[in-house]
């Protein structure tokens, strides 16, 4: 339990997750959030000034834990083909671990996703400025054919939609499913080689 001066943001945070698993996103409220932590649903406003503010900071939490891994693989030297190979299987490994472990939380992302559409576009800008990081890279070590880094990016991205957009999550358990991810890793690699 958290006195009212003693209150964080992040606390407030991991106990709205825990109350959005429990009750789902049309039942969990601020006063929920405020009795799980026994303090007064105004001590939670203290910090967030509405449940939508809330609610989007929870999800804008949720988007941002995989960014740290990516961004960090997006970094790193080495060959641009093993970095986006891995940077790629990372994403899918991410979201199929979340859907499969958690299923109750990540239907309650989901929903909330749907509410916080300016948040999202925001990690997918992330996301694919990541890619891109790693394709210039491929570029100037020759490894890729030169080509616009941006729109090369965003069709990556786009193209292998199907192994990290929650439309397809309940696709993500076929036995079949890295066999494929695999397969199209083949194609998009021969196309960014430019053979």
């Amino acid at each position: 339990m958290a006195t009212d001066n003693a209150l964080t943001a992040e606390q407030i945070l991991s106990t709205a997750e825990d109350v959005l698993r429990r009750f789902g996103p049309a039942k969990a409220t601020v006063v929920d959030i405020a009795r799980a932590l026994g303090v007064s649903h105004g001590s939670v406003y203290r910090h967030f000034p509405s449940k939508a503010a809330l609610r989007e900071a929870v999800t804008q939490r949720w988007l941002d834990r995989a960014h740290d891994e990516l961004a960090a693989i997006a970094a790193e030297p080495g060959p641009a083909a093993e970095r986006l190979h891995r940077w790629l299987a990372t994403l899918f490994a991410a979201k199929r671990q979340k859907a499969l472990e958690d299923p109750e939380l990540f239907a309650t992302y989901m929903v909330l996703v749907g509410e916080v559409s300016g948040t999202v576009e925001e990690h997918v800008d992330t996301l694919v400025a990541q890619i891109r990081q790693i394709v210039e890279d491929g570029v100037r070590r020759g490894e890729f054919r030169d080509a616009p880094a941006g729109p090369v990016a965003r069709s990556v991205f786009l193209a292998t939609a199907h192994f990290h957009d929650p439309a397809h999550a309940a696709e993500w358990s076929r036995p079949a499913a890295r066999d494929d991810f695999e397969a199209l890793w083949s194609l998009l690699l021969e196309g960014l080689r430019g053979r």
